[in-house]
């Protein structure tokens, strides 16, 4: 099954709150469980005005889905073709 990333732009989400970051989570997983089972929610990395996020999903158009029921944005969201790490220069 694909791999995806997810950009959000959102602005200020480096200073969001832990209760506002359990919101957020608590709406996509609602969202989630609507979809069924052929769409993950691996983990989001935050930044200062940027969420990334990685999903597992059968296509993108599941992903953009997911972004339009949950409210939030979905601004790119591109397939992981290959994972590269510090054992690839061995």
């Amino acid at each position: 099954m694909p791999k995806y990333v997810i950009e959000r732009e959102i602005p200020n989400a480096g200073k969001l709150t832990s209760d506002q970051l359990k919101s957020i989570s608590q709406a996509s997983c609602g969202v989630l469980n609507q979809l069924g089972t052929q769409i993950q929610w691996l983990n989001s990395y935050i930044t200062n005005d940027k969420l990334y996020c990685i999903y597992i999903a059968p296509n993108k158009e599941l992903v953009y889905e997911h972004a339009k029921l949950g409210g939030f944005p979905a601004n790119s969201v591109n397939e992981v073709v290959g994972i590269i790490d510090p054992t690839t220069a061995e």
